[in-house]
């Protein structure tokens, strides 16, 4: 049984898509999805994001609280992970449950398809110190760089379609104007952002050179280093 998230407490939130099956499948997908993370997290419904794109800038900002804090993200062609904080209570269940479904929704009428998009109910582990939570988002806001998702959108294997994929990276970088995460929690750790790129790219690396067992990230606990 799945322990209650807490208000305040920090979680790494994960799935894949079913079969490990892409599921963005062109670059608007990935939008939709992105837009889903933004227009779903809301204490109110908000019915069909359809119908919000068709309302006026001013109307979203009036919408309610959130239900989660976004600190970081990283959209893989055929997973996604997350770090979240609840705001309200079931704030992560009521988001994860809008998100889900909202998409599903969108990949099942676009292709004309029917079922599970993603493999069962989301992952979730306990972020449970800010050592963890400092490897960890390095951990995510660099994963495509573990699974060799370069700057350029790779090729897949049989034809010419490219995979697409985003993190959170650049924002914590401020290399774009975006201001979606609760970055603070992270980066006031550092002296300077230069300070936590480093940082992060050094997780990266240990856990791509096998130093750092990526499989505790998943499995919760502290990343170790290997000697």
């Amino acid at each position: 049984m799945r322990e209650p998230f807490i208000i305040g407490e920090y979680y790494h939130i994960y799935n894949r898509g079913t079969d490990k099956r892409v599921v963005y499948m062109d670059l608007f997908d990935l939008l939709r999805f992105l837009q889903g993370m933004k227009e779903f997290n809301s204490v109110d419904p908000i019915g069909s994001i359809f119908e919000q794109t068709r309302k006026k800038s001013t109307e979203f900002s009036a919408r309610s609280a959130k239900l989660v804090d976004f600190i970081c993200y990283c959209l893989n062609p055929n997973h996604y992970h997350f770090i979240l904080s609840p705001l309200v209570e079931n704030g992560i269940e009521k988001f994860m449950q809008k998100l889900g479904a909202g998409y599903t929704m969108h990949i099942n009428e676009k292709y004309n398809r029917t079922g599970a998009l993603f493999q069962g109910k989301y992952k979730s582990i306990h972020i449970d110190s800010d050592k963890y939570l400092m490897y960890l988002s390095a951990y995510v806001n660099l994963n495509n760089r573990i699974h060799k998702f370069s700057a350029r959108s790779a090729k897949l294997e049989n034809g010419d379609d490219k995979l697409f994929w985003k993190s959170s990276w650049k924002e914590y970088l401020g290399e774009n104007n975006e201001n979606f995460c609760n970055k603070s929690i992270v980066l006031d750790r550092y002296e300077s952002v230069e300070d936590y790129k480093e940082f992060a790219g050094s997780v990266v690396k240990g856990v791509i050179e096998g130093r750092i067992d990526e499989s505790i990230v998943l499995d919760g606990g502290l990343l170790i280093e290997k000697m």
